[in-house]
């Protein structure tokens, strides 16, 4: 198999299309190439570059366990012209791929601690993949809480997922809406009011967050406030990412690249820049 040219995308056909929410959407890819395909290696937290021909291309998150998943799943809101592009396509359509980039979630350190893992909306994509992880090798893990915060009950997809995971050995889950409703069992409220209901032991407990930035600063209020070693917080970050390769500036954090160095970051690498004006 001839050298990967990071610049150019191999096709990949939909195997599977599930249809999340109104405007949410998860395609199940296998690359064309067999032998591409089977080599094909990421971790948790990772992202893809997806091509529509002819329309451009998005970074989408890597939803799939990397061991155990034979495709490649990617959640997608279909918001600008290429996810609405993406959500008309069918089973047996193609479309490019190019990666995995970035680097993931720090599971190696991961082994042996707690975890907490803390979302909001749709950013909880790039968990999933070490949720699944986490529970398919249960044994080399603590205890996991998971906390996914959304703004309206609708926007909660997913639910038999997380319903699977609460009843999942020393796993506990906590969801909440900014707006409830009728048929809303769960807690109504900013995702921050749910650590009145949970207990960490701070030393040896891994937090992970992904979501909008105004959601990340403030969990990070209240992990410092539950005295949580800032070593032990990473973010995944959201930027504008075009080239994938650090070669385009568009996705720059300060002095990192979100592609290149991330989207996954411990606290002491991008604490200086979270939340500063123009950067």
């Amino acid at each position: 198999m001839p050298p990967l040219n990071p610049h150019l995308p191999r096709q990949a056909e939909i195997m599977e299309r599930v249809e999340e929410a109104a405007d949410i959407f998860t395609l199940r890819l296998r690359i064309s190439d067999p032998e591409a395909h089977n080599k094909y290696d990421l971790q948790p937290g990772q992202f893809n570059m997806l091509y529509l021909f002819g329309g451009g291309e998005v970074p989408i998150s890597i939803v799939s366990d990397p061991e155990h998943d034979d495709l490649l799943y990617h959640t997608i809101r279909a918001v600008g012209r290429v996810t609405r592009g993406l959500a008309k396509l069918s089973i047996g359509d193609k479309i490019g791929i190019r990666g995995p980039y970035g680097r993931g979630w720090p599971m190696d350190q991961l082994r042996g601690k707690d975890t907490l893992i803390i979302t909001g909306g749709l950013g909880c994509a790039p968990s999933v993949s070490v949720v699944e992880y986490i529970m398919k090798r249960r044994e080399h893990y603590g205890r996991l809480t998971i906390m996914q915060g959304v703004k309206h009950y609708n926007d909660l997809f997913w639910r038999q997922r997380y319903e699977q995971w609460a009843r999942a050995l020393d796993t506990q889950v906590l969801l909440t809406a900014d707006q409830g409703g009728p048929i809303w069992p769960w807690h109504v409220g900013p995702v921050t009011t749910l650590f009145d209901a949970i207990g960490i032991d701070p030393e040896r407990t891994m937090a992970l967050i992904c979501g909008p930035g105004g959601m990340m600063r403030a969990v990070l209020k209240q992990l410092q406030r539950l005295c949580l070693p800032e070593a032990n917080i990473w973010l995944s970050m959201e930027r504008n990412m075009q080239c994938a390769i650090g070669q385009c500036g568009h996705c720059q954090l300060g002095p990192t690249f979100v592609c290149r160095n991330g989207p996954v970051f411990s606290l002491p690498e991008i604490g200086s820049v979270l939340g500063v004006k123009g950067i």
